[in-house]
């Protein structure tokens, strides 16, 4: 996505050539396999676990954190894979994702017309916010040792895991005039019925 933004707003005539079904065809592949080969690591190393305590974990969904909490095993492994994938992986994307939007920022200040700039604006606030929080509770949360960890934790992983999948289409939902047309009728007919 900040590819595809950073395309669309620093080089919109060549946006058809940066943007081909070759190259949207070459990141999907990419991305699915390194979350085939990311996920595999876990799945390997979490399979020679031993739970000794319970089995029951104390989170919303199993996840390699809360696996290791209540785990009796060495949990060295899984802990050096997290630090490594994160360092590998997750960190480069979130400073490549960063460093796009530094691009993208800086073209639309140069954009002269307030409207171009607020509709530029206006294409890139969902998918930064997106990115802000799901990195900013993901990095924080996995990239830490696990005897710093809490059950509080949960609670921390709900925003990445519940919230990001739901603020993008809120967000663009609600850019859309039928739409805000619609929920002004409903605001001004619920303050009508209200009794005075």
């Amino acid at each position: 996505m900040a590819y595809d933004r950073y395309v669309a707003i620093c080089h919109p005539l060549h946006y058809f050539i940066f943007m081909s079904l070759r190259h949207t065809v070459i990141f999907a592949v990419a991305s699915w396999t390194i979350a085939f080969l990311n996920l595999t690591g876990y799945a390997v190393f979490i399979s020679e676990l031993s739970f000794c305590k319970s089995h029951l974990i104390d989170h919303f969904f199993c996840d390699a954190i809360p696996l290791l909490m209540i785990s009796c095993s060495d949990t060295f492994k899984i802990e050096i894979l997290t630090y490594v994938e994160g360092t590998i992986i997750d960190i480069p994307a979130f400073l490549l994702t960063f460093i796009s939007y530094i691009f993208i920022i800086s073209s639309i200040l140069k954009i002269q017309s307030s409207e171009g700039r607020k509709k530029a604006f206006s294409t890139c606030t969902s998918h930064l916010t997106c990115v802000i929080v799901f990195y900013g509770t993901l990095i924080p949360l996995y990239m830490r040792p696990t005897s710093s960890l809490s059950p509080k934790n949960k609670y921390f992983s709900l925003l990445y895991v519940v919230l990001v999948p739901i603020l993008n289409p809120v967000i663009y939902t609600l850019k859309n005039q039928d739409i805000k047309d619609a929920l002004k009728k409903l605001v001004n007919k619920m303050v009508f019925l209200r009794p005075h």
